[in-house]
C-alpha cells in the first residue's frame, strides 16, 4: 500500500492549520497514540490542571466554606451562560447541573406537564439508549405512548418520516438526539421544531454529540428545550456535569419534578415548603459538584476561543479526508461507511462498519495504538476533535486500520464483547 501523497497532504494541511496551536493546550502523554475518541471523552486541557489546583489548594484549602459566597454559587449559571454562546441561546437560558440523564428526566416530565391531555411522545430507534430508557419509564408511569421512528438505512431518519408521525391532536413531546451517537447523522432542527409546534407539541433536543463540534441555533430555530453533556467536545472531564436549556418564555411555566434546595426561591431561609426559584435556577436540584463544575469551564473557554465556525470548518475537512481514505483503501476490505456522505448532514465523528468491527477495534487499540470505539453491532467510531486532532492523526488511523485488515491481525481476538467498548 502506497500512501505518501496522502501523508504529504496531511502534513501540509497541519502546517497551514490556523487552529494548530490549540493542540498544545492539551495533555498529550504519548505522541504516538492516535486518539480518535474525543466524541466519547475529550482530552485533558492543561489549564484545567492549574484551575483545579487553584480550587483545591486556595479556594477549598484556604477559603473553606466561604468559597460558596465567593464564586461557587454562581458557577452553574456563569458556565451555562458561556455554553449558551455555543448553542445559539441567551445567557440566561442555559444552566450547568446534574447529568444529561437527570436533566433529560427533568425536562421530559416538565414538558408533559404542559400538555397533560396529550399522550403521544415521538422519538427514534437510533436515539441514545439512556434517553430511550428514561422515556420508557416515564411513559409507563404517566400512561403515555411512545411512537418510535425507525431508520431504513441504519444511518439516517428522513425528516418527513418524523413529521408524518406527529399526531396533531395528541402529540405532547418530540425528542430526538440532534447528532446520532452511532452514525453522526444530524437532524434538521428547524424543520422538525416547526412541525412539532404546528401540531401543538414541544421539542426536546439532546445535543450531547453536537455541542462543541457543530454550530447550533436553538433560538433561531425557536427550540423549546435541550440537554447536553460537557465531557465530549467540551473536554470537561469524565462524568462532568451536563447542561440544560429552556427557552426564556417557557421557564416560568415549567415545574422541575425534582424539587431540591438549590432550586428553591429563598434557599438559605431553609423554609419547609418549596417555592421554585425564578428563571433557570429552578432547574437546579442539589449541591453542585464544584471541582467537576470548574473543570467544565476551562474546556468551554477553549472552544469559545477557537470559535465554533472555525472548528466546524476544520472538522468537515478532516472527516472528508477520512472518507477519502476509507473509500480508496478500506472499502475493498468490505468496510462500509455508516455515516452520511454529505458533510451538511453529519457531525464530527465517522462510523465505519464491518462484520468483524469489534475485533478490528480491539486490534487497533491493543496493537496499533489507535483509540476509536465500538458501538454495536458493527460500528467503529472515529471522532474528530478539531481542537487537538491533526490531519496526520486521521491519516495514521486509516493507515493502521488498513494494516490490521491486510495482515488479518484482528482474527486473533475474541468475538466476546468486553465490558467497555
Amino acid at each position: 500500500m502506497t500512501l505518501p501523497p496522502y501523508l504529504q497532504h496531511a502534513r501540509a494541511r497541519d502546517a497551514a492549520d490556523p487552529l494548530a496551536a490549540f493542540r498544545d493546550a492539551f495533555v498529550i502523554d504519548d505522541p504516538d497514540t492516535i486518539y480518535m475518541d474525543g466524541n466519547s471523552l475529550g482530552r485533558l486541557p492543561k489549564r484545567t490542571i492549574a484551575r483545579l489546583n487553584e480550587a483545591v489548594q486556595n479556594e477549598w484549602g484556604k477559603r473553606l466554606v466561604r468559597g460558596w459566597g465567593e464564586g461557587w454559587m454562581d458557577a452553574p449559571a456563569r458556565i451555562g451562560g458561556k455554553i449558551a454562546g455555543l448553542v445559539g441561546a441567551q445567557g440566561d437560558e442555559v444552566l450547568v447541573a446534574d447529568s444529561t440523564s437527570v436533566n433529560f428526566y427533568k425536562l421530559v416530565h416538565a414538558a408533559l406537564d404542559l400538555r397533560p391531555a396529550r399522550r403521544q411522545i415521538v422519538t427514534e430507534t437510533v436515539n441514545f439508549p439512556t434517553d430511550a430508557y428514561i422515556l420508557q419509564g416515564i411513559a409507563q408511569a404517566r400512561n403515555k405512548k411512545i411512537t418510535y421512528i425507525d431508520t431504513s438505512d441504519g444511518i439516517t431518519i428522513p425528516t418527513d418520516a418524523i413529521v408524518d408521525a406527529i399526531a396533531a391532536d395528541d402529540c405532547a413531546l418530540v425528542t430526538l438526539t440532534h447528532t446520532a451517537f452511532k452514525s453522526g447523522a444530524v437532524h434538521d432542527m428547524r424543520a422538525i421544531t416547526d412541525a412539532a409546534h404546528n401540531a401543538g407539541a414541544l421539542v426536546l433536543w439532546d445535543l450531547s454529540h453536537s455541542v462543541g463540534s457543530i454550530p447550533i441555533h436553538l433560538n433561531d430555530c425557536n427550540a423549546d428545550l435541550a440537554v447536553g453533556c460537557t465531557y465530549k467536545y467540551l473536554n470537561g472531564g469524565p462524568g462532568a456535569p451536563a447542561f440544560l436549556y429552556v427557552r426564556r418564555d417557557l421557564q416560568a411555566q415549567l415545574r422541575n419534578p425534582i424539587q431540591g434546595w438549590f432550586g428553591q426561591r429563598d434557599q438559605f431561609a431553609m423554609g419547609f415548603d418549596y417555592a421554585p426559584a425564578p428563571g433557570m435556577t429552578r432547574f437546579n436540584v442539589g449541591t453542585p459538584p464544584m471541582l467537576s463544575m470548574l473543570a467544565v469551564e476551562t474546556g468551554v473557554d477553549l472552544v469559545l476561543e477557537a470559535g465554533i465556525e472555525r472548528l466546524r470548518e476544520k472538522s468537515v475537512a478532516q472527516t472528508e479526508f477520512l472518507i477519502t481514505l476509507w473509500e480508496e483503501y478500506l472499502a475493498p476490505f468490505g468496510v462500509t461507511l455508516n455515516s452520511p456522505s454529505d458533510p451538511n448532514q453529519r457531525g464530527s465523528h465517522i462510523s465505519l462498519g464491518h462484520p468483524d468491527a469489534l475485533r478490528i477495534d480491539r486490534a487497533l487499540i491493543e496493537e496499533m495504538n489507535v483509540i476509536p470505539d465500538f458501538r454495536y453491532p458493527d460500528n467503529i467510531r472515529f471522532g474528530v476533535a478539531p481542537l487537538y486532532t491533526r490531519f496526520v492523526d486521521v491519516y495514521y488511523a486509516m493507515e493502521r486500520m488498513h494494516r490490521v485488515l491486510s495482515e488479518r491481525l484482528h482474527e486473533k481476538y475474541s468475538i466476546e464483547r468486553p465490558t467497555v467498548t
